[in-house]
């Protein structure tokens, strides 16, 4: 799964890579560095969407990170639907209308994983805390999670209940939208992969985010409804693939607290005197 991640980039650097345009919504200090990204918060998004003309835009919006599907009738649905299994993603009630044409990309430094006392001893399932891990891709890269974004009319009443930047007024001003997302998971690898990189991902949990090549991101942001099958069944393909570049550390359990902040989160925990 992906519970945690990492985002510390700014929406400028985030969009050079695809050309995209900025959204006026990732303006303020809402979308300052995140080294602690929790369900609820605001996100970047890339996204393509079409106007009224039919001319196709790519763009970078904030969003609140767990899925508020446009039936739902309470925004607190989201905060337990910030991850979707990408092998029934089609057909579960919550995200099969997102799949087929609001599909986005959700850009992370790296992710914060939890690994269970028992998978460090080989044991049965033990007391204990869990150790955090920091997963992510070399040096200045990037990972585009696979994702998936509805937009929801807010309530009058739970208004105070969506932040700002997430939320925009109708055409004429008498509505607001949320704009939410999910991010994709598949099974993760086996932990005796031959590959050692996917074996350790494999060990650390039995999920893993669903991560897309720089090539794969425009074809799956398309808002295409007639290649939907074919479009996911290639993002979970090469999921190993792009998995099998990324990297993990031990970091300090001070990313179990939301509220902490700061680069030293992402560090090597042998190296924090």
């Amino acid at each position: 799964m992906c519970g945690r991640y990492v985002i510390a980039r700014t929406p400028g650097q985030l969009a050079l890579e695809f050309d995209a345009e900025v959204d006026e919504t990732l303006a303020g200090d809402h979308v300052r560095a995140n080294w602690n990204t929790a369900p609820t918060q605001t996100v970047p998004i890339l996204l393509e969407r079409l106007d009224d003309q039919g001319t196709l835009h790519r763009e970078l919006h904030a969003a609140r990170w767990g899925l508020v599907p446009s039936w739902a009738k309470d925004i607190a649905v989201g905060s337990k639907m910030f991850n979707a299994r990408s092998e029934t993603v089609q057909e579960k009630p919550s995200f099969r209308a997102a799949i087929k044409s609001r599909r986005c990309a959700i850009p992370a430094d790296g992710y914060y994983e939890w690994l269970a006392p028992a998978a460090s001893t080989g044991g049965a399932k033990g007391k204990g805390k869990k150790q955090p891990y920091f997963v992510h891709p070399p040096e200045e890269h990037m990972i585009w999670f696979a994702g998936i974004y509805e937009w929801w009319k807010v309530p009058e009443e739970q208004l105070a209940g969506a932040r700002e930047g997430q939320t925009r007024s109708g055409k004429e001003g008498e509505s607001q939208w949320l704009l939410s997302c999910s991010i994709l998971t598949c099974e993760a690898p086996d932990s005796d992969d031959e590959n050692e990189h996917l074996a350790a991902l494999g060990h650390l949990h039995n999920r893993l985010p669903l991560g897309m090549s720089s090539d794969m991101v425009p074809e799956w942001i398309t808002p295409d409804t007639e290649r939907t099958h074919d479009v996911v069944a290639r993002a979970i393909s090469e999921a190993y693939d792009v998995a099998a570049q990324w990297r993990m550390h031990p970091v300090t359990t001070d990313v179990g607290s939301v509220a902490v902040q700061g680069p030293h989160l992402v560090e090597p925990l042998n190296t924090l005197l």
